[in-house]
């Protein structure tokens, strides 16, 4: 079987690193995978390495969150274009099944594949975060046009797109993540080490985080913090969120370490985990990485976090959006260090049991052969 993979960022966010996770077992199961996405960026390169076909595309870059008049224009003038490359693709390699990974390229699939997917290839969406507005509606357009079969990250992310799935329905499939090493070091009453991990942008939310640190740092001057990330997708605004951020840290015990490959070894030098995302965000994998190394979670009660977070008893949700409810929720977790390590013991546990890659994948395999026999 060959399966056409799509993606529409050429750089690792949280979708890029989930498809990575995927090819192995697909060409596990004897089937050829080919990839393609923007630029030369590190899916490229990694989905290479991985024993995938990779081509590139043209797709954005975009700007993030509302769109402007001039990405609209580019993107209706951009699509029919990406469509023939699909067709050429399609073509080319045989495709049995198109899987898409993003909402962006849909509307190209649907243009190049059309009402043919009944005889032609099938398709496949798998949607990590949340669809609204007039991307959810094109979206829906696009996944009608070729009754392709749906995946959602979490129920938060399934939800807006029951209404286009028919008879369909919409699998959702939890992320899974590998085992990880416990974490090297031990919190001292000289120092505990707070941090973020991820994609710096508004979304993510650190500049919450810091504004928390500030009202923790008054209350705990032993507490140090770390923010771990880097701006991705070539997104100006989020450029000037970065810069902002470090005006807000000034003053601060605050690390700005930049973006690396090794989460494990960030996980394993700190005492507590933050994720002060929005309600945009689904299910963040870094959660999950956190839960794999047993270092306990702080996270804002919003998108689909609640569905991977138990309260007091894998993480601490804190249902407030405010930083002084995240400082607060920080403060109770510095002052209850065996309470913290019941938490951080119960997730690596839950991690194994409910989140592992092995279950991710094969979930992700059933879902392809399910969507084959459609």
């Amino acid at each position: 079987m060959n399966i056409l993979c799509l993606d529409q960022f050429g750089e690792l966010g949280g979708a890029q690193r989930c498809l990575l996770d995927e090819i192995p077992a697909m060409i596990g199961r004897g089937w050829s995978v080919h990839v393609a996405a923007p630029g030369n960026g590190q899916l490229a390169a990694r989905a290479a390495a991985l024993h995938a076909t990779v081509d590139p595309i043209r797709c954005g870059p975009y700007s993030s969150g509302k769109k402007t008049l001039a990405d609209k224009l580019r993107f209706a003038a951009e699509t029919p274009r990406l469509a023939g490359e699909i067709r050429r693709f399609v073509r080319r390699y045989g495709v049995d099944l198109i899987y898409v990974n993003g909402p962006r390229l849909l509307p190209a699939v649907a243009l190049a594949v059309g009402k043919a997917a009944r005889k032609g290839p099938r398709v496949l969406f798998h949607s990590h975060s949340l669809l609204d507005g007039n991307a959810l509606r094109l979206t829906g357009l696009s996944l009608e046009r070729v009754r392709a079969a749906m995946l959602a990250s979490c129920r938060f992310v399934a939800t807006p797109l029951l209404q286009y799935s028919g008879d369909r329905g919409i699998r959702v499939v939890y992320n899974g993540v590998r085992r990880m090493s416990l974490p090297s070091r031990a919190p001292t009453p000289t120092e505990f080490r707070i941090g973020v991990i991820g994609r710096i942008a508004p979304e993510k939310g650190q500049a919450d985080f810091l504004r928390a640190a500030r009202i923790l740092h008054n209350a705990a001057p032993q507490c140090r913090f770390l923010i771990c990330g880097a701006p991705l997708f070539s997104d100006p605004a989020a450029l000037q969120y970065c810069a902002a951020l470090e005006t807000l840290a000034e003053g601060l015990p605050v690390e700005f370490s930049g973006w690396t490959e090794d989460v494990e070894g960030v996980l394993a030098s700190l005492d507590l985990l933050v994720v002060p995302s929005t309600a945009v965000d689904a299910t963040p994998r870094v959660i999950l990485e956190a839960f794999a190394a047993r270092v306990p979670v702080v996270a804002f009660a919003s998108g689909g976090i609640p569905e991977i977070v138990e309260h007091g008893v894998t993480g601490f949700l804190v249902e407030q959006h405010s930083p002084k409810a995240l400082a607060l929720a920080m403060l109770d977790a510095l002052e209850s260090p065996h309470r913290l390590h019941d938490v951080s013991a119960k997730a690596r546990a839950k991690a194994r049991s409910e989140f592992s890659l092995e279950r991710y994948c094969a979930q992700i395999i059933e879902a392809i052969e399910a969507t084959l026999l459609c």
